[in-house]
């Protein structure tokens, strides 16, 4: 059985594992910084699972949405890109980041990440270049932590983009063209939330 998902009380939090309690039995998953500031004891959290099973051990990585776990999965399949490095750039840069940093061959902006050198962030850049953003298992799903809060969902970050994207490919525009120009575009400061906005500061980097 592969688990994909949890939704339960939190129990603690540690530097970069999580304890949450479903139905009385306590799972404990790997997750980042950014994630663990979210979260908060003895309050309810849904969180998106990715399990890694292997001969000598099974583990479980939390992210709070599908999207960053998809992301996830898309890293771990570049050569020497393992779970806890994977965990660290999603950590570092967020799925739009991530997402930013291939398209425009940002490699030195990986490097933020934990345990990421010049060599590997070089090689996730060059092996994910090109290809479109991951799905999540059944498309791309809204982000579920709640913390506590649950008039508040983390909505998924790329529908604007996405649709920013999907608008220029109408127009007539390469789909590798049309997101190194969205992306762009958002790196300049056009706001992230405004499909409008990223068309037109889109169109001006197309055309430049």
């Amino acid at each position: 059985m592969i688990i994909g998902w949890l939704k339960g009380e939190v129990l603690s939090t540690g530097a970069d594992t999580l304890l949450i309690n479903v139905n009385g039995v306590g799972y404990v998953a790997l997750a980042g910084s950014s994630l663990l500031a979210k979260l908060a004891p003895r309050r309810e959290a849904e969180l998106h699972i990715e399990t890694r099973v292997t001969e000598n051990s099974i583990q479980m990585f939390a992210f709070e949405s599908d999207e960053a776990r998809a992301w996830f999965v898309r890293l771990t399949d570049v050569p020497g890109v393992g779970g806890k490095v994977a965990l660290a750039v999603l950590d570092a840069l967020g799925p739009n980041g991530l997402m930013d940093a291939v398209t425009l061959g940002d490699a030195a902006s990986l490097t933020r990440a934990k345990g990421v050198g010049k060599k590997v962030a070089e090689r996730i850049v060059g092996e994910l270049s090109g290809k479109a953003p991951p799905l999540g298992r059944f498309g791309t799903l809204p982000g579920a932590v709640h913390a506590g809060d649950k008039k508040a969902p983390v909505a998924a970050p790329s529908g604007a983009r996405a649709e920013a994207v999907s608008a220029l490919v109408n127009l007539g525009y390469q789909q590798v063209d049309a997101a190194r120009a969205v992306a762009a575009a958002a790196a300049q400061g056009a706001n992230e939330d405004d499909v409008s906005a990223l068309i037109k500061a889109g169109l001006k980097e197309l055309s430049a």
